[in-house]
């Protein structure tokens, strides 16, 4: 125990250095939001993937459907790293590199302003933002606390409460940059750390091929042998959906696209492609082939894990060495407060750029600052609340967090993002229909089966399932954006105004 406390402690105290060194290093709105659009590929790619992989995916879905989808769950790994973070990279890097320069947006909700001429659609933006990562804020917590409870014995609501102030104080104080130093050096610790702890959990069992053996060895709830073990598990179509809301959710979350408008050039892009898909593969394939054995770990209790679907992972780094959960301990913790602090300062900058700054329009860069920092501790504190709450509501997992924020956000902005990139035809009665079904079906998804406990399953798919509901939702809005557009028309001066926007790719940039 000594030596995780001092693990711990030097690592929180590193971790507010950084903040404080880069304080006097804020010179701007843009310094503070995306450092200054000047970083390279590696503290970028690191950016990309320590806020892709919390504890959300360590603790919650790596123990989730590695219950239920055994060994073949790694294939939501491998999305992860090739859908989520190779393709992104690809498609939308180097335009939303370009094109947020050339508009001068700081924020998503920005970005949909001036590429489509519209307010509205930068103000309703900004509330699903700031309302729809506040749960996922709340599954980072949730993940996080039960972790430390395990290790330390501390009543997890101490636990959520000094990381929320462990988050406070070096996001407040460094801005990006400070996350951006931060996220290298978590990344680091991350793919150290998982690679260790996947060696150690099987070598409990003999090995991998003893560790296969003996999932193959587990029967499933019809008595039949050897799914836990097979190539695409027991249950292949609702492991589908995992991957695609895991995967393809990336693309329309604006704490991730926001990586690629502090891209320094289109050789950063390049590199930072490279970087952060071998990134993904170790953390995110290690974390989901970590997770396919929890059935070697934990007992059944009529199907479920005894331990419930969030104790899974933690029952495991019961089996491993004392001093290796402690690098755990650090692993999670820098994967969750790189999540976190990409997370807050999002929110902040959405809501104070993009609601208040309308209606305050003398703001100067000092206030917007001192705006920013505020609601930082405001979403923080809102976030915490929510997640005392669901921590003491055993029926709330964390994965069913997660996959209502990733539902509504992605529903709502991945295909609008993604077309507004490439194509002139988007209009924008074509994007806010996308808000309103994106936003509309998660919530009535949420009340409807999440909250009223209702299933119901067509041909294999669960649809019950908020991760099957969120999945759904983004093909429908790639399907919707197009056809909305072919029906509405773009007034003269919306023609007008995307030309000029497009003008951004015929420039020569290096």
């Amino acid at each position: 125990m000594v030596g995780m406390w001092i693990i711990l402690i030097a690592y929180l105290a590193l971790m507010v250095g950084i903040g404080v060194y880069y304080r006097r290093k804020m010179a701007s709105v843009t310094d503070f939001v995306l450092g200054g659009r000047t970083l390279g590929p590696w503290f970028t790619a690191f950016a990309y993937g320590t806020s892709y992989f919390s504890a959300v995916i360590f603790v919650g879905y790596a123990g989730r459907f590695g219950w239920s989808y055994g060994v073949a769950s790694t294939w939501v790994g491998i999305g992860n790293a090739f859908i989520g973070s190779l393709l992104p990279w690809l498609i939308l890097g180097r335009r939303s590199r370009i094109m947020s320069k050339h508009l001068e947006a700081k924020t998503m909700p920005e970005f949909f302003e001036k590429r489509y001429n519209s307010r509205g659609l930068k103000t309703i933006s900004a509330l699903i933002i700031f309302v729809f990562l506040i749960p996922y804020t709340a599954s980072v917590y949730n993940g996080l606390s039960r972790l430390f409870e395990k290790a330390f014995h501390i009543d997890y609501k101490y636990c959520i409460i000094v990381m929320a102030l462990f988050t406070a104080i070096y996001v407040i104080l460094g801005g990006y940059k400070a996350t951006a130093l931060s996220d290298f050096i978590q990344g680091v610790f991350m793919l150290v750390g998982i690679t260790a702890v996947v060696l150690a959990v099987l070598n409990k069992n003999g090995g991998l091929a003893n560790s296969v053996d003996k999932m193959s060895a587990i029967p499933d709830a019809s008595g039949k042998t050897g799914d836990f073990a097979a190539l695409f598990g027991p249950d292949p179509i609702n492991l589908l959906g995992v991957v695609l809301l895991t995967s393809l959710g990336t693309w329309g979350l604006p704490q991730m696209v926001g990586k690629f408008y502090a891209v320094k050039d289109d050789k950063a892009v390049r590199i930072g492609t490279i970087v952060s898909t071998v990134f993904a593969v170790v953390v995110a394939g290690g974390c989901y082939f970590l997770g396919g054995f929890g059935r070697l770990f934990v007992n059944s209790d009529n199907g479920s894990p005894a331990t419930g679907f969030d104790g899974i992972v933690p029952e495991m780094m019961n089996s491993i060495p004392e001093l290796l959960f402690g690098v755990v301990i650090v692993l999670v913790l820098s994967a969750s407060m790189s999540t976190l602090s990409s997370l807050v300062l999002t929110s902040s900058s959405v809501m104070t750029i993009d609601l208040i700054k309308p209606f305050r329009k003398k703001m100067s860069e000092k206030q917007e600052l001192f705006v920013m920092r505020i609601l930082i501790g405001v979403f923080l504190l809102i976030s915490v609340i929510i997640a005392i709450f669901t921590l003491e509501n055993p029926t709330t997992i964390i994965s069913t967090l997660m996959s209502i924020s990733w539902g509504a956000l992605a529903g709502a902005f991945l295909a609008p993002y993604l077309y507004g990139l490439y194509f002139k035809w988007v209009t924008k009665a074509a994007v806010m229909a996308c808000f309103i079904c994106g936003v509309g079906i998660t919530l009535a998804h949420m009340f409807y089966f999440t909250f009223g406990k209702r299933t119901l399953t067509v041909g294999g798919l669960a649809i019950h399932s908020a991760i099957n509901a969120g999945a759904l939702t983004m093909i429908f809005g790639l399907i919707l954006v197009p056809i909305v557009s072919l029906i509405t028309r773009p007034k003269p001066e919306d023609k007008q105004h995307t030309e000029e926007v497009f003008k951004c790719y015929d420039k020569t940039e290096g």
